[in-house]
């Protein structure tokens, strides 16, 4: 007996599910589910969100960068690499060969699981959307976000996006609600307090204390860490590694005509990394130590939608 592939896919396609990862993705985000729907807001104002998503576990790091330069950079009409991604001593970790037409880059030896920094509001929203159209040739134009050329003004996420820049209320709550709790931590390490930057103490975070910066495995100091360097003792509620400090990151509040960022750096203290650390800042804006970001995602299909589907191919077969 035959399955009727073409009903079940419809089925698959009504129920907003992926069934296949296209062969040329080169790029795989491990995501974490946020559920816990209609939570309050926090104090702030901020945390609130109705709906189940997804957000990625890490920060988007300079292979996973690299991956897209490749892809969608061969001419750069649209500066989504920066030389400084190459000369930065903090940060650097991609370097770029040929000409025009023919660019090719490579991340640094060392630095392929360290997040990706000097990326604009429209970089990274234009990862998004060649992301959202299944990488390889797929546009960075369009898709999550309708850009067609644009490196300026505010530009907002499409209805139909499939991975997005998170709205400051998903990464917020990502980063700092704990159902368990039934509430919020100060800092998005599952804690009210943030004592020390060194790796593999518990809630410790990659950001500038009393006693300066970062002190990493290998002895040295300074800079951007690997995502995910501080462990599960540093994860907030949710799964997510580094939403305290390392880098700032991107999001999608818009304040006149700024953008948000949050979650701190290793170059600013505490104060930063905390809940109330909000920051705004221009979309076009590329620093070592305040741009990078991390996308949202729609959910897995719930097993209520699966079942729905296996049971859609029996009824089809038993007709056949």
């Amino acid at each position: 007996m035959k399955y009727n592939t073409r009903s079940f896919l419809g089925l698959a396609v009504l129920a907003g599910v992926s069934l296949v990862t296209p062969a040329f993705a080169g790029v795989n985000i491990g995501y974490v589910d946020v559920g816990n729907i209609n939570n309050a807001a926090d104090t702030t104002g901020y945390g609130a969100v109705a709906y189940n998503y997804k957000i990625a576990r890490n920060e988007t790091t300079i292979s996973q960068y690299s991956e897209f330069l490749n892809a969608a950079a061969k001419s750069d009409p649209y500066a989504l690499y920066s030389t400084n991604m190459a000369s930065n001593t903090p940060t650097a970790g991609i370097t770029r060969s040929g000409s025009s037409g023919n660019y090719s880059y490579a991340a640094v030896a060392g630095s392929e699981n360290k997040p990706i920094t000097f990326v604009s509001w429209f970089d990274a929203a234009r990862f998004c959307n060649w992301m959202h159209n299944g990488q390889g040739a797929g546009s960075a134009e369009d898709g999550a976000y309708t850009l067609n050329g644009a490196m300026s003004g505010i530009y907002t996420k499409n209805a139909n996006a499939t991975v997005w820049i998170p709205s400051e209320d998903e990464w917020y709550k990502a980063a700092y609600y704990d159902a368990t709790k039934g509430g919020y931590w100060l800092y998005p390490t599952q804690s009210d307090t943030m004592t020390t930057n060194d790796i593999g103490v518990a809630g410790a975070a990659n950001y500038y204390d009393a006693n300066g910066f970062a002190t990493y495995v290998d002895g040295t100091s300074w800079g951007i860490t690997d995502v995910g360097a501080y462990g599960e003792n540093s994860k907030s509620a949710y799964g997510t590694n580094d939403q305290a400090g390392n880098i700032y990151e991107w999001n999608d509040a818009v304040v006149g005509s700024s953008r948000g960022v949050r979650g701190g750096n290793w170059n600013h203290s505490a104060s930063a990394v905390a809940s109330s650390g909000r920051g705004l800042t221009n979309p076009s804006t590329e620093y070592p130590y305040y741009n990078g970001f991390r996308v949202a995602s729609v959910p897995e299909p719930s097993a209520m939608v699966l079942t729905m589907l296996a049971g859609g191919v029996l009824v089809t077969r038993r007709k056949r």
